[in-house]
């Protein structure tokens, strides 16, 4: 195994068993394992993340602003560092190219798809994850941090956050967007993946929204897995990228 100067370091939230939970970080370990890349990981509580990355990077958006400084980022072996997860896996890409490496093929359709519906499914669901990180998933070190920031943002608390937009109704607000998504896993039935049985970038933008989603809202999952439109299409792609999320499925 190569030593930590000669690895990729990878920048984390834990959650309070120290697993990876978020969406962003899921899709970069995804291609971090799926390329095989050495690499160790560096967990770094919500307040650490902004002194641990302000002297090697310029903020990503005006300060103050949770989001300055945001995870996942990572330390290449050359002392590079990177934040954003696409910036990432473009990086990983250009660094790691294929045939040597496998590709994450960033130009697919369906990718392209998936991110022009990711942000605002994400929005519709801001009462269910941001209570479930709080309730379910985040340490003693980073939920008074969390809580502080997302009520500020929101201007209510965190549980009047999820009493006007968690629960079941928020899956019946993405329901379409949900279904279209699968729609675009369904199309190619040469296997589990968007692309058949070619695995690609979208994948991990999906299997890491379902992972996050079902670590936020445990009890909430079997729901938004119906409201795809096909629960067992979305569960076929979650078994398909097991071998890079290493125990977490």
């Amino acid at each position: 195994m190569a030593n930590q100067d000669q690895q990729i370091t990878f920048f984390d939230i834990p959650s309070k068993d120290g697993r990876t939970w978020t969406l962003n970080p899921w899709k970069t370990r995804f291609a971090l394992n799926y390329k095989s890349l050495p690499y160790h990981t560096q967990w770094l509580e919500y307040p650490d993340i902004r002194p641990t990355l302000s002297p090697h990077l310029p903020p990503a958006a005006p300060e103050p602003s949770t989001s300055s400084y945001t995870i996942p980022a990572i330390r290449f072996p050359d002392g590079t560092y990177m934040m954003d997860s696409k910036t990432i896996a473009v990086a990983l890409e250009e660094r790691y190219p294929a045939p040597q490496y496998p590709s994450l093929h960033l130009d697919t359709p369906a990718l392209a798809k998936l991110e022009s519906l990711m942000p605002g499914m994400m929005g519709k669901l801001v009462g269910v994850f941001v209570p479930g990180a709080v309730k379910n998933i985040l340490g003693p070190k980073s939920q008074p941090y969390f809580i502080s920031t997302r009520e500020a943002a929101f201007g209510m608390s965190i549980d009047e956050l999820q009493k006007t937009q968690g629960g079941v109704q928020a899956y019946e607000k993405i329901r379409e967007e949900l279904q279209e998504a699968t729609a675009l896993l369904k199309q190619n039935t040469a296997g589990p993946f968007f692309e058949g049985d070619k695995v690609s970038y979208a994948d991990f933008v999906w299997a890491g929204f379902l992972l996050f989603m079902k670590y936020a809202d445990a009890e909430g999952f079997d729901k938004l897995l119906e409201a795809t439109g096909d629960k067992e299409a979305n569960e076929r792609l979650l078994e398909g990228v097991k071998p890079w999320a290493r125990d977490d499925i």
